[in-house]
């Protein structure tokens, strides 16, 4: 990879997309399979990196919910491989011509999908994230330049060089991936200003990072999410099934967006539902924070801020709300979510609907955990995000909400009067 400049880089990127973008099916898939076997087959090289990444992670007094996401062993470097093997067998939108009518006048008029161009993509430590983010970029057609945290520095460095010695073993120009080395947060903010070069940028990571992103950024952004998730239940949820959600959002992995933040609990059915809710969360050491009714129900409970309702904790701390209504619940969870992801739990039909139509947010679920927002579990073989805005794309993002259209018209000499 050539020594640093930020503008030959993105230069760099714009002018690989022509060639990466007229790639075909089998060709981009022949490539995704050989970068997969090829992170597997360095998978020492890769842990070794990480190993410094997490010393200087744990030097650095570093959450143990973001040294998770830093991690990397031979299962989760398999698990990149799988996602890349996967995404080379999924449909390849491009080309996919999405309507086609023909005018008065004889001309046909159509919308072909094609890719967006170069995507750039900031993120922390996430150091997976950088092979799913190739794959999806790459099948959907895309150059994408990377920003990774400087937490995971090490680990990501390896990861791109893996991927574009690969790409030169397929003789595809090794510029459809590329890293921007520089930990320099001006550099950072530079980059958010490449519109010559960049079609479209994508910030994965904090709320901080995501607000500096859409605040400086001259090239479109799409905003994925920050995650204040909520468990609403309902006066008529199934107790046994409630509870089993609330642990699995919760605690199976705390440091991801799309786990719970916050648990809503309906006033008929807190007496019953709420003591054995806190017996369940503390036995994963779970800090709740509740409004007064909560807090009289247990003394385990330790009062709420209102602060805390809006707080995307990435911690073992949740907090309770208590609601009179379906109404007020929707309200509260409105008011204070992210647009992520929401759940009810009831065996109430019409309650269930109410709450699937009037809740803001990118997925809403009905008794089911909110942990299964993720492309993978939505058959998108990975994704690069979870947006939660309303344009171009929202919830999961793979590849179809990777490209673009454009209108193809077909003529025999038509000329407008």
């Amino acid at each position: 990879m050539e020594s640093f400049n930020l503008e030959n880089i993105c230069r760099a990127a714009a002018d690989a997309k022509k060639g990466i973008g007229c790639l075909n099916t089998n060709e981009k898939n022949e490539a995704l399979l050989s970068v997969a076997d090829a992170l597997v087959k360095n998978e020492a090289a890769i842990i070794e990196a990480n190993m410094k990444d997490m010393e200087n992670g744990r030097q650095n007094g570093m959450k143990s919910a973001i040294l998770d996401r830093l991690f990397l062993n031979g299962d989760r470097i398999e698990a990149m491989a799988k996602g890349l093997r996967k995404v080379a067998g999924l449909p390849d939108p491009i080309g996919e011509v999405m309507d086609m009518s023909k005018r008065p006048n004889g001309m046909t008029v159509g919308k072909r999908r094609v890719p967006i161009g170069v995507i750039g993509i900031i993120y922390e430590a996430r150091p997976n994230v950088t092979s799913d983010a190739f794959g999806l970029c790459f099948k959907s057609g895309n150059v994408c330049i990377l920003k990774g945290g400087s937490d995971a520095i090490n680990s990501t460095r390896a990861i791109v060089n893996i991927i574009r010695k690969a790409l030169e073993g397929c003789n595809i120009d090794a510029n459809a991936v590329t890293l921007i080395e520089s930990a320099d947060r001006a550099v950072t903010k530079e980059f958010m200003k490449m519109n010559k070069y960049v079609d479209l940028l994508i910030p994965r990571g904090s709320a901080g990072l995501i607000r500096a992103t859409m605040e400086n950024s001259t090239i479109p952004v799409i905003e994925t999410g920050t995650g204040n998730c909520h468990v609403y239940v309902d006066k008529d949820a199934d107790i046994n099934m409630a509870l089993n959600i609330l642990v699995n959002a919760k605690t199976q992995r705390i440091g991801v967006c799309n786990a719970c933040e916050s648990l809503v609990i309906h006033r008929n059915i807190i007496g019953e539902f709420l003591p054995k809710a806190v017996s369940a969360l503390k036995e994963h050491n779970v800090e709740i924070r509740g409004d007064k009714e909560a807090r009289d129900i247990s003394g385990e409970i330790v009062s709420a801020t209102d602060e805390d309702f809006y707080t995307e904790y990435l911690d073992y701390i949740i907090s309770v709300r208590t609601v009179g209504s379906v109404e007020e619940a929707i309200d509260h969870i409105n008011e204070h979510n992210t647009k992520h992801s929401e759940t009810i739990i009831t065996e109430n039909y019409e309650t269930a609907c109410k709450f699937l139509d009037e809740i803001d947010a990118a997925c809403v679920y009905v008794n089911a955990s909110t942990r299964f927002t993720d492309g993978e579990e939505f058959g998108f073989g990975a994704e690069i995000g979870i947006s939660t805005q309303k344009l171009h794309a929202r919830g999961p993002m793979g590849l179809r909400e990777l490209t673009t259209y454009k209108y193809v018209i077909y003529g025999n000499g038509q000329i407008r009067n």
